[in-house]
């Protein structure tokens, strides 16, 4: 049975920096990648979206997502299984839970973020880790 790896990236400057690691990792274990953005509805939406229906919203926000998780993974060497997936929700749940859904081995996911939450409730990666019931690497 191939190893899973779940790797949890966001739209900062260091998902690269995080892709690399898990890309690293894979290859010398042979596992596969599954690259996850999960997204929620962002609090400064463009003022075009309040026009819109939720679901429209919901799509371009899961849209753009997809997009820079295929600019990302770009970057993946031939060789290396990788799958994409984007859940709409809380970050650190929607990561423990694709995680058991995928049954990975391990989440590997950026250190932390500086959004204005994250500042006032703990980062996503301290809950992932207090939460998460299989072993979690964070890329600092």
């Amino acid at each position: 049975m191939t190893k899973v790896y779940l790797v949890a990236l966001d739209s900062s400057v260091r998902a690269p920096e995080v892709l690399a690691r898990a890309v690293t990792l894979a290859q010398g274990t042979g596992a596969k990648l599954v690259l996850l953005r999960a997204v929620g509805l962002p609090s400064d939406l463009p003022v075009e979206a309040y026009a819109m229906s939720p679901d429209d919203v919901i799509g371009v926000v899961e849209q753009r997502a997809k997009t820079e998780l295929a600019d990302l993974a770009k970057n993946i060497p031939a060789g290396v299984v990788y799958e994409t997936v984007v859940t709409i929700g809380g970050p650190w749940q929607s990561i423990c839970e694709t995680a058991s859904r995928v049954a990975a081995e391990l989440i590997i996911l950026g250190s932390h973020g500086y959004s204005g939450l994250d500042k006032l409730l703990g980062t996503t990666a301290s809950r992932v880790v207090n939460h998460a019931d299989r072993s979690v690497l964070v890329v600092r």
